[in-house]
């Protein structure tokens, strides 16, 4: 996540932490650690007009509102940069939005744009990426050097970690929803067989909401039928792991990680997911190393503690 170069970090300060998503953006205080003050939930501002930078513009207002309504709810707390988070491709050295399809920007220079607005230093990164960043520092996948973080949910990211630095890659790295794998089907990304259609939590949703004519609440209850002897739920559920499996297998080939993180909206199926998937992962490797399958510990606020995390090395003037 890149600094905003305009500088004038106050290290003594609190920062704003905001994790901007496709139906809601949360905001936080953030004080460094994992603890967040006056955590807020609001729906994500939707453009105003239809140019190109209508989509970026209307989360710097929202950020620039938040702003104001975070320092408004804590007078005495001074708030010296702000860490914003988002989905889609993050150019986080630029600190440029390269593309999201859900909310519509493309090419949007983020940092410069809520410095402008704020008149506070920022930093921009990829929400997974964050979150992976918050696991790594202070949460499950602290103490290891090699670690992949992958969040299953909506749709399936990971942050990677090698030799103790996470790889980016100019923003493209950990779209591992976007691998092939046998199984999966059309993909609204426009590519075939992408992880994402058979092993996301939503997938998983939709895929027996098809085969049983019935709809349920999430695929948390997918696998509590396929627990209870559904045969149509056992089988989404063993096409999904197997999806799974096949996807972080390629990973663990060329990573070689000492674990992999699972968190996300799956992750509640807790080993009713990490058996099964230990399993089938360890059923495709020969030579590699094989690594410990670990449930994140930080919770659906991990996005935004990392977002903190950045901020906070911006005051501290690490920029890390």
């Amino acid at each position: 996540m890149q600094p905003n170069p305009q500088g004038g970090a106050d290290p003594g300060a609190a920062v704003l932490a905001v994790d901007v998503g496709g139906t809601d953006t949360k905001s936080a205080l953030a004080t460094g650690g994992s603890e967040l003050l006056d955590v807020r939930r609001a729906p994500t501002d939707r453009p105003v007009g239809d140019g190109p930078d209508a989509a970026g513009d209307a989360v710097v207002a929202q950020v620039a509102r938040l702003l104001a309504e975070h320092r408004a709810a804590r007078p005495r707390t001074r708030i010296g940069a702000i860490g914003l988070i988002a989905p889609g491709l993050v150019d986080e050295a630029a600190g440029v939005g390269i593309y999201s399809a859900n909310l519509g920007w493309s090419g949007y220079p983020f940092v410069e744009r809520v410095a402008a607005a704020t008149g506070l230093p920022v930093t921009f990164g990829h929400d997974v990426g964050a979150a992976g960043e918050a696991e790594f520092r202070l949460g499950a996948a602290r103490g290891y050097a090699d670690v992949v973080v992958t969040i299953i949910g909506t749709g399936v990211a990971a942050a990677i970690f090698s030799d103790g630095r996470r790889v980016s890659g100019g923003g493209y790295a950990g779209e591992l929803g976007h691998a092939s794998v046998p199984g999966g089907a059309d993909c609204p990304c426009g590519a075939s067989g992408c992880l994402e259609t058979v092993g996301s939590a939503g997938a998983i949703a939709r895929r027996y909401a098809r085969s049983s004519g019935r709809e349920v609440d999430g695929a948390r209850e997918v696998f509590a039928l396929a627990a209870a002897g559904d045969r149509l739920a056992a089988a989404v559920v063993d096409d999904a792991v197997r999806g799974l499996a096949y996807g972080l297998s390629h990973v663990v080939s060329v990573l070689a990680p000492e674990a992999i993180v699972i968190g996300g909206g799956l992750s509640a199926a807790g080993e009713q997911l990490r058996a099964p998937l230990q399993r089938s992962l360890d059923s495709l490797l020969s030579i590699h190393r094989r690594p410990r399958l670990l449930f994140a510990e930080l919770g659906p606020d991990a996005g935004l503690i990392g977002a903190g995390l950045r901020a906070g090395d911006l005051l501290a003037g690490s920029g890390r």
